[in-house]
């Protein structure tokens, strides 16, 4: 079987160079007709499991569609090549290939199909390459983003921020979460925005950058519904521990099912907080005491300290 799908892609390569040939009576090469027989070679080989072979007869198709000023079929090819790169493993140039074939989709105006490529080239790459999945994602976006198909390329920089967060590139991972907010926020799906600035401020606080962890909260005010909304309570609530350093409360909130049931590496981001010191407040046993007992012990315990002192330390 196999014998006998490369014997049908030889020939058909075979006729390919045929139309290319020039002479007294033919001036100018077929470059349609071999580019359909290079293409039939293509898929002989492909079944024949041949993936190397196939690749070339993909590469020859798209340039005898160059040739043919057909941008949209060459792009076609040239990503048929990369797929033949990935099916031997070699996902660096399969990636090359894709974004070659993208670069062309843009040309011929056509940058829906751009994009998609882009995508699929950052699936290909994203468990060898985060680093190079993240600019095809990102660059995915942005296309969409000029087409004004915001949901798509919302669907990119999601894909960019959670890579980004993964390979702890925090900085990195804010400005693209910024990003993601303000297009949500453009769209007026306000929930999402409060999601957005539960994982913006956990990205900040894993920055140890307080102040701007604060003021994504603060500016978040301005979301409606955002004050008033279980995510702002739970946020203030995170932000004081954070600054008493009480790990306790850090951690007690980072378990809500508010922060638990969120994208993983978001979730991942909350167990893993840890307040400057690392350690643990303790509460004192007057102060359980004084819980336990009410609002008056509490008066009557500061009291008791104040008198305790009242006379100076000497």
């Amino acid at each position: 079987m196999a014998a006998q799908k490369i014997n049908e892609a030889l020939e058909h390569i075979a006729k390919a160079e045929k139309y290319l040939k020039t002479g007294f009576l033919k001036w100018k090469p077929d470059y349609d007709s071999a580019a359909t027989e290079y293409g039939k070679a293509a898929v002989a080989f492909k079944n024949a499991k041949q993936f190397d072979q196939a690749r070339e007869a993909c590469l020859r198709e798209a340039e005898a569609h160059e040739n043919n000023k057909a941008l949209f079929h060459a792009a076609k090819a040239y990503e048929q090549a990369g797929m033949m790169l990935k099916e031997m493993q070699r996902l660096p140039e399969a990636v090359q290939l894709i974004e070659k074939a993208s670069m062309m989709y843009l040309e011929n105006g056509t940058p829906d199909t751009a994009a998609i490529a882009l995508e699929r080239a950052g699936k290909l790459i994203e468990n060898v390459s985060p680093e190079k999945a993240v600019q095809l994602y990102q660059q995915a976006a942005s296309v969409f983003e000029n087409e004004e198909r915001l949901r798509q390329a919302l669907e990119m920089l999601g894909k960019a921020s959670r890579l980004l967060v993964r390979g702890r590139r925090l900085d990195e991972a804010a400005l693209s979460l910024q990003k993601e907010k303000s297009i949500y926020k453009e769209i007026e799906n306000y929930p999402t925005c409060y999601k957005k600035t539960i994982a913006q401020v956990l990205v900040h606080l894993h920055r140890n950058d307080y102040v701007a962890a604060e003021r994504c909260v603060r500016e978040s005010y301005s979301i409606p519904g955002f004050n008033g909304s279980e995510d702002c309570a739970a946020l203030e609530q995170l932000l004081e521990g954070y600054d008493q350093q009480d790990q306790d409360q850090v951690s007690e909130v980072c378990n809500l099912p508010l922060f638990k049931y969120m994208d993983n590496d978001y979730a991942k981001l909350g167990l893993t907080l840890v307040v400057p010191g690392g350690g643990i407040k303790k509460k004192s046993p007057n102060a359980a005491q004084d819980k336990a007992r009410g609002p008056a012990a509490v008066g009557s315990h500061a009291e008791e300290e104040e008198d305790e002192y009242s006379g100076g330390l000497c």
